[in-house]
């Protein structure tokens, strides 16, 4: 699921999501370890085709769920 303050950008089930981590961009696949990153400005990408652009945010991955909230 990916919020912002106003509404939910995208809520669904997906294969890999690139994100613009703080350190640098990385990807997340099924049963990823779970992890807790900033984001950077930038794009996440869900499944190689739904773009969605942020100005940062943050990830949070664990028991296969990935949330990320954004400022868009």
């Amino acid at each position: 699921m990916i919020l912002n303050p106003k509404h939910v950008l995208f809520d669904g089930e997906a294969k890999s999501v690139f994100l613009p981590g703080d350190l640098a961009e990385f990807e997340l696949l099924d049963f990823h370890a779970p992890i807790v990153s900033l984001l950077n400005r930038g794009v996440v990408i869900v499944d190689m085709n739904k773009k969605i652009p942020i100005k940062r945010g943050m990830v949070k991955f664990d028991n296969n769920e990935c949330m990320v909230l954004v400022e868009e």
